[in-house]
Formats: C-alpha cells, sequence, structure tokens
C-alpha cells in the first residue's frame, strides 16, 4: 500500500515537473516571438516621396471611400501623371486601367487590398496578399497599405515583364495603341478590354492628362529592362546599405521596392534593385 502511494507521490512530482517545464518552455518562446517582432519593427523603414513620389508607409491599412468616377480620377489623376513620367505609361491608360479593375475603387477587392489593377500574386511575391474570385475560385492577389503603392506596382510590373516591353515602342500620348497592346500581351482575357479601357479615356477625356506631360518635354522613349537587369541575387556579405552603394539607391527605397519588413537578407534571394531610378 505504502509503495503504492509512493509511486503516485513520484507521478504527480513528475507531471507537475513537465507541466512547468512546458510553462517555461512556452513562456520563452512567447518571449522570443514577441522580442523578434519588437526587432522586424525597429529595424522596419520607410520610403521617402524623394525615392518613389509615395508618401511614407505608417503600416496601416487605409481605406479609401470614393463616391463617384469623377472623384476617383481627381483622387488618382497626380499620382497617374507622375508614374507616366517615371515609366513612361500613359496617365491615362493607367486611370482607365484602374477604374475599370477597381470598379473606380468601389470594387470589393480593391476596398479590402487597396489593389486597383487587379495584379495577383505570382511567384516571388513577398507582400501582404487577401484571396479574391476570380478566373478562379480563391485566387491570391496583392495586398497594398495604401492605394498608391498599388499604382507604383502597375507601373514596375508593365516595366519588369518582357511580354509588355513592345508596348514602350507606342508613342505614350497614342492611348488607342497601348489599349489594345495590353489586351496582346494578355494583361486581361477580356476581348473587349481595349474599347473598355478606349471607352472611359474617351467619356472622361483622360488623355488631357498624358498631352499635359507630353507638353514638358517627356518621352515615350523610356527605357525597359527586362527582369535579369533588374534584380540583384543575394550572395555572402551583402547588405542593404551595400547593395543601395552599388546600385545608387537608397535603402529605403530597396525595402519598399521589396517589400521588405526588416533588414534581414538570405543568400540566394532576389532583389529588384533598378526599378526606382528607372526611366527619369
Amino acid at each position: 500500500m505504502n509503495k503504492r502511494i509512493l509511486v503516485l507521490v513520484l507521478l504527480g512530482i513528475l507531471i507537475m515537473g513537465c507541466k512547468s517545464k512546458k510553462a517555461y518552455s512556452d513562456n520563452l518562446r512567447t518571449q522570443n516571438v514577441l522580442s523578434e517582432r519588437k526587432k522586424n519593427k525597429s529595424n522596419t523603414t520607410t520610403t521617402t516621396t524623394k525615392d518613389t513620389f509615395l508618401p511614407k508607409d505608417s503600416g496601416e491599412f487605409i481605406t479609401f471611400k470614393i463616391e463617384s468616377i469623377p472623384e476617383y480620377i481627381d483622387t488618382f489623376s497626380e499620382i497617374a501623371q507622375l508614374e507616366m513620367k517615371a515609366y513612361g505609361i500613359p496617365a491615362s491608360i493607367t486611370l482607365a486601367q484602374g477604374l475599370l479593375e477597381s470598379g473606380y475603387g468601389k470594387g470589393e477587392l480593391a476596398l479590402k487590398t487597396n489593389n486597383h489593377f487587379g495584379i495577383k500574386c505570382h511567384k516571388g511575391w513577398q507582400g501582404d496578399y487577401d484571396f479574391h474570385d476570380d478566373d478562379e475560385k480563391g485566387e491570391c492577389f496583392r495586398k497594398y497599405n495604401h492605394p498608391m503603392y498599388s499604382f507604383r506596382d502597375h507601373s514596375t510590373f508593365l516595366t519588369t515583364r518582357s511580354r509588355y516591353a513592345f508596348l514602350f515602342d507606342y508613342k505614350n500620348t497614342d492611348y488607342k495603341r497601348w489599349a489594345h497592346g495590353l489586351r496582346k500581351a494578355g494583361y486581361a482575357t477580356d476581348k473587349k478590354y481595349p474599347q473598355k479601357l478606349i471607352f472611359l479615356i474617351e467619356k472622361y477625356q483622360l488623355d488631357k492628362f498624358d498631352k499635359e506631360i507630353a507638353k514638358g518635354g517627356y518621352t515615350n522613349k523610356s527605357i525597359v529592362a527586362t527582369e535579369a537587369d533588374l534584380v540583384h541575387v543575394v550572395s555572402k556579405g551583402d547588405t542593404l546599405y551595400s547593395l543601395s552603394r552599388k546600385y545608387y539607391i537608397s535603402v529605403d527605397a530597396l525595402m519598399q521596392m521589396n517589400n521588405l519588413r526588416n533588414a534581414d537578407l538570405s543568400i540566394g534571394q532576389k532583389l529588384l534593385v533598378k526599378g526606382a531610378n528607372l526611366n527619369k
């Protein structure tokens, strides 16, 4: 009987010891996670307007309430023109695509992701994302804290994929050729996509924004780099600072272009390194 009681006592001590060890382990793991998050937060920097024409990223998801097409145009026409200066894409095309793809900012995808151009995650996307039914159910789409980052990603998307390269042989005031060219390059599956863009441009006179930029001396002779020209593969010893000096681009811009939350790099990681300096 005494032996049985002793065995039960020993088992109780063992169980309590295991629970205490697990509680200590869980507490230590939680502290490590909180410490890592704090470290990542402190290492995260934001992009300056000077580098990318974009506002500083506060890290907060900003919801935009657009009530009409004229309001959408008034809200985003300036950023579309700045993107035209930087990348050579007609502002009228950018605005028309934004209007169409986002339902002038009122579409479900735009409201929950600030994705105004229907750009899917694609291989290599390291930023935030959400799922949405499109051509297939539950497809992965890119998510942005602010719609303006969606506009910049649209420019980068078109200038870093070879299938769109021929578009930049067109004048950036020839919105009709651009509209048809986008469909030809496979941007959309809708056969009437060019006609829809042209309709929006002509109904709301979006081409006036192209003409304003053209008067300033900005031509369509933009340099469209290939993906190989834009990407650096991280090797041993690389840091964001060393890459910023090598490619003449700020650390802030590198982090924003690559959706980096901290300065940690991995060997073999691919980084966009020239996007912010193209076509200026």
